[in-house]
């Protein structure tokens, strides 16, 4: 999910893909952030590219 969002889908989109609500995803992502130290989604992008997950 968290790639998904780093690679710039929507919340819709991602709920698409992975058969989810989009407010399922909302709150995952919500959830997922403070955990990896960012704030947005293009922090989470570069946070990824960095790390190469």
């Amino acid at each position: 999910m968290a790639r998904l969002a780093a690679d710039g889908l929507s919340n819709r989109e991602i709920a698409e893909r992975l058969f989810l609500s989009p407010r399922t995803v909302t709150t995952h992502l919500y959830r997922i952030y403070p955990k990896v130290g960012v704030k947005s989604r293009g922090e989470l992008a570069a946070m990824m590219a960095e790390r190469s997950f």
